[in-house]
């Protein structure tokens, strides 16, 4: 079985894309880590968690091992069965393109056998990409693009919803799709949890069928996301004047890590004030503390 490699934000998330893409436990799965996540200043990514997996070979048991179970059970010792010859990977090469050269007659026609037919139209499609049988190719960004549209689509589909998906590009390396329809309230859910749980899975449906190192998407329904994030921002803004005038600190309620991105960003750019983070998911929240000598002292976050 040939490798796969996978990125993610953390190994386990990796190693949970690896086993999608193989199909199979982990328990049947062996898997290195090639890559551990790195995170900068304010927790931002620098570079993700990187692994490779394969499925665990099953090896046939000795021959010396199989006449000690015959003898233990009483049965008489049979001869065994000689071993097919071993074909070298290179012979195989040969003899698959033998059998591909054997599909054409002289004069240019298909022969017409039809097993011949199927197994050369396997071996024509494990390789068509440049790519090893069993990995997923490297796609397109529009292609890759393409897909996440219409799973969207076909999720509305499924679910009744009237509604439309459009892409736009919002960074050298993010891509937004957007959702715009009548009454989509439910797709969002309380304080954007529906809408981030959908985000996810159209990540990990990209990841799966396309690239792990494709671009960034983020997923946003009649405008909730840049709302929110407008909102945010100028609300972390009152919140860090009234921190800088009164020299105290201000501890935020639990956010995803989108928000608390957004409020590190947005208190970076500020002077006086500064960010820690305290808690584990999913109750993490953001600190907004003064950086004035006096305060009590936090370290940065390192989410």
């Amino acid at each position: 079985m040939e490798w796969v490699e996978t990125t993610g934000h953390s190994i386990e998330e990796a190693k949970r894309y690896a086993l999608e893409q193989l199909g199979v436990g982990e328990g049947d799965a062996e898997i290195e880590v090639l890559t551990e996540p790195k995170t900068g200043l304010f927790g931002r990514l620098k570079e993700e968690a990187r692994v490779r997996a394969r499925v665990r070979p099953r090896y046939p048991r000795a021959k010396a091992e199989r006449r000690d179970r015959r003898r233990r059970s009483g049965g008489a010792a049979a001869t065994p069965a000689p071993e097919p010859p071993r074909v070298s990977s290179a012979k195989k090469v040969e003899n698959r393109r033998e059998g591909q050269a054997n599909m054409t007659s002289i004069d240019g026609t298909a022969e017409h056998d039809p097993a011949l037919h199927r197994r050369a139209q396997r071996s024509n499609s494990a390789g068509r990409d440049g790519s090893p049988a069993g990995t997923a190719a490297e796609l397109p960004v529009q292609e890759q693009i393409q897909r996440g549209e219409e799973f969207l689509k076909g999720l509305l589909a499924e679910l009744g919803v009237p509604a439309t998906v459009l892409a736009h590009e919002i960074g050298d390396d993010t891509v937004e799709l957007s959702i715009e329809g009548d009454d989509l309230g439910a797709l969002i859910g309380p304080k954007g949890t529906t809408l981030m749980a959908l985000q996810e899975l159209t990540r990990a449906i990209l990841q799966r069928r396309g690239s792990p190192s494709g671009p960034r998407l983020v997923l946003d329904i009649n405008g909730y996301r840049k709302r929110r994030q407008e909102a945010l921002v100028r609300f972390v803004e009152s919140v860090a004047a009234t921190v800088r005038a009164t020299n105290s600190r201000h501890a935020l309620e639990p956010m995803n890590a989108a928000d608390r991105k957004t409020v590190h960003d947005t208190v970076n750019s500020m002077s006086g004030v500064a960010t820690i983070s305290e808690g584990e998911d999913p109750h993490r929240r953001v600190v907004i503390v003064p950086t004035d000598a006096s305060a009590p002292p936090g370290e940065l976050s390192a989410e």
